[in-house]
């Protein structure tokens, strides 16, 4: 058992713990771990009233927020590299080019241009489609003419070739629209500031 004097000498340096060391047998020291703890604040009990009125205050921000979103849906953020510089706007006379009106005579002969480009592009397709239909009735009068000498070859002949182009397609290649559907704008990181 620990001795009284002994437990007098650790009094001054553990203070107010000295009560918490407990001896067994032997030399054996156990110390208890000091339970500092305080009690836990009561909540304040609000009145129902001003809960009520916190939430509808809550509730019209919200819905002000949604109006004034709603307003500006379609509303544009106006882009500040689009925006001209003062200065430019000030140098607005001394940059203004003289450009001298085209005379009559530039104006008929670029009118004349573009009725001879029209004319020129016009019988260009007209070639191509010309070449086209004789394409196809060779075409049709050779397959034609197959036919009557032999039906089995003229079935081989109209078979598509599917070495020809090598693709093969299931289900539909494209999905039908949406009907009432919104595009969005797209992903980016608006970095603009506000405006309100």
């Amino acid at each position: 058992m620990l001795q009284l004097p002994l437990l007098n000498r650790f009094v001054p340096v553990l203070g107010h713990a000295a009560r918490s060391i407990h001896s067994s047998a032997g030399l054996l020291f156990r110390s208890t771990p000091v339970l500092c703890a305080e009690p836990l604040k009561k909540k304040k009990k609000l009145d129902p009233q001003i809960v009520k009125q916190r939430e509808e205050r809550k509730r019209k921000r919200l819905e002000k927020q949604i109006r004034r979103l709603e307003k500006n849906a379609r509303q544009l953020k106006p882009i500040e590299e689009l925006e001209v510089p003062m200065d430019l706007i000030d140098e607005q006379v001394k940059r203004r080019r003289n450009v001298p009106k085209p005379t009559s005579e530039l104006v008929e002969s670029r009118a004349l241009l573009e009725k001879q480009w029209a004319k020129y592009r016009m019988q260009e397709s007209l070639a191509d489609y010309q070449l086209f239909d004789r394409i196809v009735a060779a075409q049709t009068k050779a397959l034609n003419e197959l036919k009557l000498e032999s039906v089995e070859l003229y079935e081989q002949a109209i078979q598509p070739d599917p070495a020809l182009v090598p693709i093969r397609v299931q289900g539909p290649v494209a999905t039908p629209p949406i009907k009432d559907y919104e595009q969005p704008d797209g992903e980016y990181i608006d970095v603009s500031r506000k405006w309100e």
